[in-house]
């Protein structure tokens, strides 16, 4: 069944930004852009109402699958206290504790947050179970929700490996990894003072790889580390945080193919400096945003939150905030199908109540998204969890 999508207002696609234009879709991919008034015949019609159109969001970095709530911490901070990761061993008690069922209550819950949104695509990862079983079962119940999801074993040494960190690397090198394997695309580990160190994150990223799993990086979140020139040696799809870097980190960047994913909820919720994207766009790196969905330091779904920090505190422009949060982020997970309105990607457009993508910046916090659109033309608010 083909749609033809038309009174579009403005259509951004990866030339241009069209006017009066219109999107055909046919068995959930996009068949043909351009004119209105050259659109062709098809089944059935959307109008658009001469909204803006956009790709819709893909948000490469979330961690979701959680049970608890840390809005204590959060207020803590906003009266002075600095932030540390030591938090993250908190949620990892409340998420042992829960069921699968609550776990997956909650995860679908975050996902209709962010498909309401305008998010089309949502990487998942592990990291707040930390024993074999809790780890395997969180990410068996993200591939529920998407195929994109993320091994974290290596999220931080859990209190009772606190004095046999070499046995925990062991163990998310070991048993962990194969329990978790079948059931991830990704390994990911968390290269900080407080975290692992630079060394035992290349063991973890290395046996990962030769698992058969993509790499993926934390780094530069808390300081400066060799973390950022690792990921880039590995050929880590993405590093993720980014606030702090070096010069040599920015060059290794700029060099290599990982994508630098920017996450703005972070410092907003934890008063960090922001990141530096002028510097890197301008260096040449490659740049998505992803909101970091997590119950600690950036508690939020929401990309064109996300897209307005980015324009207000991290030197980029709509256009570039925009393009980091979908086309980027589509880097960022090595996807070619999504991320871009374009012929034979799929048809996951987000169709705007308003009349410029400007808007989700110039009015943060107004719910802008008119309607989301994933494949198969069925609003993706509508859609069963495993259709991402």
């Amino acid at each position: 069944m083909s749609t033809i999508i038309d009174n579009i207002g403005l259509l951004v696609t990866p030339e241009a930004e069209l006017a009066n234009a219109a999107v055909l879709i046919d068995d959930g991919y996009i068949a043909w852009v351009g004119a209105a008034a050259s659109a062709p015949a098809a089944d059935d019609r959307i109008d658009a109402a001469n909204g803006c159109v956009i790709p819709g969001f893909v948000d490469s970095h979330s961690h979701i699958v959680f049970a608890g709530d840390r809005a204590d911490e959060f207020e803590a901070r906003m009266a002075g206290r600095s932030y540390t990761a030591g938090g993250i061993r908190r949620t990892v008690a409340l998420t042992r504790a829960a069921t699968d069922e609550q776990l997956l209550a909650n995860a679908t819950r975050l996902i209709a947050e962010m498909r309401m949104q305008g998010t089309t695509t949502v990487e998942i990862k592990s990291g707040y179970g930390l024993t074999v079983d809790d780890e395997s079962r969180s990410l068996a119940l993200a591939s529920t929700l998407t195929s994109e999801t993320t091994y974290l074993g290596a999220h931080v040494v859990p209190v009772e490996y606190a004095d046999d960190v070499a046995g925990y690397v062991d163990l998310v090198t070991g048993r962990m990894l194969e329990a978790c394997a079948p059931h991830a695309r990704w390994i990911d580990v968390f290269c900080e003072d407080g975290a692992f160190d630079v060394d035992q994150a290349r063991a973890i990223l290395t046996v990962g790889i030769a698992r058969g799993l993509g790499a993926r990086m934390h780094s530069g979140q808390l300081g400066e580390s060799g973390g950022v020139r690792l990921a880039v040696e590995l050929g880590a799809a993405s590093v993720d945080h980014c606030t702090f870097l070096s010069d040599a980190d920015v060059d290794a960047l700029a060099a290599g193919t990982t994508v630098a994913t920017l996450l703005p909820g972070v410092e907003f919720s934890t008063r960090q400096p922001y990141p530096d994207a002028r510097l890197l766009i301008d260096a040449g790196v490659t740049v998505a945003l992803a909101c970091d969905c997590n119950p600690g330091s950036s508690y939020t779904t929401s990309m064109s939150f996300c897209m307005a920090v980015a324009v207000r505190d991290m030197g980029m422009t709509p256009a570039e905030a925009l393009r980091a949060a979908t086309a980027g982020g589509a880097a960022a997970l090595r996807r070619d199908d999504v991320g871009e309105i374009a012929v034979g990607k799929r048809a996951d457009l987000v169709i705007l109540d308003a009349p410029s993508y400007v808007h989700l910046a110039y009015r943060p916090g107004v719910p802008l998204v008119g309607r989301v659109l994933s494949g198969n033309v069925a609003d993706v608010r509508a859609m069963a969890p495993g259709a991402a």
